[in-house]
């Protein structure tokens, strides 16, 4: 099969004429040299040793897996080796602070690499992530004590970060963790607990990890308000020497996907660790981590459809299989490839659809984050964190479900050759569906939307939305060459208006109302924020046929044209399905069953 491709020219059409990443940067004070050459140059680069080194890697971590021997996790073949040449490279620190040996790049040419290192070597890509999110949050809620003790090594990837949530009995109701840590007397707290389905939580590409882990302290508030958070180093330095810290890895799952990263069972056992942030306050803490992996997990789901679609691409090109329905296109072969059929160019089509309109909305997102974190104006700063508060469960949930069905069509179009481990599609598939599971189900994801983020400060996370798309679609609604484009979007935008409408008015009566429509909405909402994204590409796109890149522009028209006709529609049916209501969910017997 056809080895990954970096997608260079759509993140140049995406981050820069789209969306004038260098503009927003320029006004963001630390990001001024973040020019397009400098970001453009560095995504290459990190493009050709993600093809080049880690999705060689990425079939020999699904099958050896990680293996835990005498309480230690040893990662596949050759990972080590990857890693030392990312550390090495500058690569483990890419958009880590200055201050703190990072390379100081916004976080949003972070999503970009992010999107490359998952689509070659998912399993991989995980270590990296968990570092990078351990270290932002650290630098937003701990001591400067403990930032100038940690971020330094997590960013210079001498040492690794993960997170600790979940315990046997609690996953997504984090108020029944019971995690102890009590105080020793100093500034340290002495921790027992367990935690499961830690990712990362064990392994040898470092020399050390430290884990953010939520417990409760002594005489805690009872539920979520008595959660705090710690950072517990697996090793603790003492007189300058690493020495254990009461950290184990008892057990690692054996998974469907992402085989090649350790799913741990961690204990801890009179763990010192310190407080980060406030006494009781954990969970504020831990959403600045767990948004940043929503979003990272979103941006997943986007990579593995990419590299699904290269591959479904390479093969329906090679792959010889009957005529055209409508007469022979290749009489110089024995049979035509499969791309002339009707069915197999659907599926391609759909998966480019959803990557190149899944690129565009993680930059829609992730430059928001960037404006938030620097902008000197508090009154941007704020709408930026509104919208993305509001974009970032549709970006995990929506991008994650399209991506894991994007996987699947590419196995489709690679019939019985991709069910074969041979081909790695079938990897795919398996990696692509813990994206919908892990931080945070996609329903728990579509709860959030309905439930916090649409009623908000009245409504007003949904303005950032709706009124830069109402302002477009009004702008464009009497220009010829758009009518394709803005018409089909504009009805998919105003069955949101009425589908928010209605949730905001059944769901205050019987909450029972907005469970059932929740998932279905945010794919509503999902649908038409492509619409908008869409109709704005074609925009472009209209403007700049011609020259060189004419081909690469008639090209995005024509995916435009594809979403606005052949997948668009399914907003119809969601908005049917929302308006169904909830009873006949809900007035099914339970022991029925």
């Amino acid at each position: 099969m056809a080895s990954y491709k970096a997608p260079l020219r759509d993140l140049r059409f995406v981050y820069y004429e789209l969306f004038d990443a260098e503009a927003t940067w320029a006004e963001l004070p630390g990001y001024e040299d973040a020019t397009q050459d400098l970001v453009l140059a560095v995504v290459e680069e990190l493009g050709k040793i993600c093809g080049e080194v880690l999705e060689p890697l990425n079939s020999v971590g699904d099958e050896e897996g990680c293996q835990l021997r005498d309480g230690a996790v040893t990662t596949p073949t050759g990972f080590i080796e990857a890693y030392r040449l990312l550390q090495e490279g500058g690569w483990t620190g890419l958009v880590g602070r200055p201050e703190y040996g990072g390379q100081g790049l916004p976080p949003t040419v972070g999503a970009m690499a992010t999107e490359m290192l998952c689509a070659t070597n998912l399993a991989f890509a995980m270590y990296l992530g968990l570092t990078e999110g351990a270290s932002h949050a650290l630098d937003l809620h701990a001591s400067e004590e403990i930032k100038q003790k940690l971020i330094p090594k997590l960013i210079d990837g001498t040492w690794a970060g993960t997170m600790c949530l979940t315990e046997p009995q609690c996953g997504t109701d984090l108020g029944l963790v019971r995690t102890l840590a009590v105080p020793s007397g100093d500034d340290t707290f002495s921790v027992n607990g367990s935690k499961i389905f830690i990712s990362a939580g064990d392994h040898d590409l470092t020399e050390n990890i430290v884990h953010l882990v939520l417990a409760r302290l002594p005489e805690a508030p009872p539920g979520i308000k008595g959660i705090s958070l710690l950072a517990i180093p697996k090793l603790r330095e003492v007189d300058g020497e690493l020495v254990p810290n009461g950290v184990g890895c008892s057990s690692i799952e054996h998974k469907m996907g992402i085989k090649g990263s350790s799913t741990c069972v961690i204990n801890f056992d009179d763990s010192i660790g310190w407080l980060v942030g406030e006494p009781h306050k954990g969970m504020r803490a831990m959403f600045t981590f767990m948004n940043s992996a929503r979003l990272h997990v979103g941006v997943q789901g986007l990579a593995l459809a990419e590299a699904a679609s290269q591959k479904a691409v390479a093969f329906a090109r090679e792959r010889l299989q009957g005529r055209s329905l409508t007469g022979v296109k290749y009489p110089q072969l024995e049979a035509d490839p499969i791309l002339v059929h009707p069915d197999v160019r659907k599926m391609l089509l759909t998966m480019r659809a959803f990557t190149e309109g899944a690129r565009a909305l993680t930059a829609w997102a992730s430059l928001a984050i960037d404006v938030h974190d620097r902008h000197p104006d508090p009154a941007k700063c704020s709408e930026a964190d509104d919208l993305a508060s509001l974009l970032t469960p549709v970006v995990k949930a929506f991008q994650t479900d399209l991506g894991f069905d994007a996987t699947n069509l590419a196995l489709q179009v690679c019939g019985g050759y991709g069910y074969t481990r041979e081909y790695g599609v079938e990897q795919l598939v398996r990696d692509a569906r813990i994206t919908q599971i892990y931080e945070g189900t996609n329903g728990i994801q579509a709860l959030d939307l309905v439930g916090r983020k649409l009623p908000a400060h009245m409504g007003r996370y949904l303005r950032r939305f709706f009124h830069p798309v109402q302002q477009f679609l009004e702008a464009e609604a009497e220009v010829p060459e758009m009518q394709e484009f803005v018409g089909p979007a504009a009805k998919a935008f105003e069955r949101l208006q009425r589908a928010t409408a209605w949730i905001a008015q059944e769901g205050m009566k019987n909450p029972d109302q907005a469970g059932a429509a929740a998932t279905d909405y945010l794919h509503l909402f999902g649908y038409t924020a492509f619409a908008y994204l869409w109709a704005r590409m074609a925009k472009i796109s209209l403007a700049k046929r011609e020259g060189s890149d004419k081909d690469f522009y008639d090209a995005k028209l024509a995916t435009a044209r594809f979403f606005m006709q052949r997948l668009l529609p399914k907003s119809g049916a969601l908005f049917a399905i929302i308006m169904a209501g909830s009873d006949a969910v809900m007035a099914f017997p339970d022991d029925a069953f």
